[in-house]
């Protein structure tokens, strides 16, 4: 599969006391979802959908890990911008009224 577009890399940490756990990938796959791009997120080599939950959660990201980010495609900048703001608050993010939690 080819995405075109942009590609932008870079490393962002987990700042949270809980590492990536539920809540937080759940926080990561509802930003990544918001964008075309493909959003890869990974460490040690292994790279994950960062719109699939299952798959972060995989990753066993603890308190403290680095964690490569690697977005392609025509809106890579905007979703790296937004993975990083979300990944610097530490997950917490602004709900909309009539937010669901998904499925």
């Amino acid at each position: 599969m080819s995405v075109a577009g942009r590609s932008v890399q870079l490393r962002v940490q987990v700042v949270n006391e809980k590492g990536l756990h539920l809540k937080p990938a759940q926080a990561v796959v509802n930003v990544a979802s918001r964008f075309a791009s493909e959003i890869l997120l990974g460490r040690d080599g292994q790279m994950v959908d960062a719109k699939s939950t299952l798959g972060l959660l995989a990753l066993g990201a603890a308190p403290g890990a680095e964690l490569e980010l690697e977005i392609i495609g025509d809106d890579a900048e905007a979703a790296a911008e937004a993975m990083v703001r979300l990944f610097a608050a530490g997950f917490e993010v602004e709900r909309t009224p009539g937010e669901g939690s998904g499925g």
